[in-house]
């Protein structure tokens, strides 16, 4: 395959991967799932206020079998540790990554050596 040929399929796949991410984003808020009733606030509520009104609903004397460690003061501080705890897993799996992207490169430069003519 000439260099050419293979850049050209290179900027069709990576136009494909950023319509498939669009595609992926956009569908779900244009379709608007699940929001019979609902106001727009709560089109979009997380998964913990979905299953405590289900459990609630299915089962009204349903007692938590414990309390959270820490609840925070406000929803601004639980957002605000939410991409927190998203920014520092970001980080670490960005490192990782890295790291062993550089442990294959370093490798593969280190291939096998020729002994030197005497």
């Amino acid at each position: 395959m000439s260099p050419g040929t293979e850049t050209r399929r290179r900027t069709w796949v990576d136009v494909l991967l950023l319509v498939a991410v669009v595609a992926i984003f956009a569908v779900p808020l244009a379709l608007r799932l699940n929001t019979e009733g609902q106001p727009d606030g709560e089109t979009y509520a997380g998964s913990d206020s979905t299953a405590i009104s289900t459990v609630e609903s299915n089962n009204p004397n349903y007692e938590p079998w414990f309390s959270p460690l820490f609840e925070p003061s406000s929803g601004q501080v639980e957002s605000g540790l939410f991409a927190l705890q998203a920014a520092v897993g970001a980080g670490v799996l960005g490192y990782v990554l890295g790291r062993l992207s550089d442990r294959r490169r370093r490798e593969g430069d280190s291939g096998p050596a020729t002994p030197p003519s005497a």
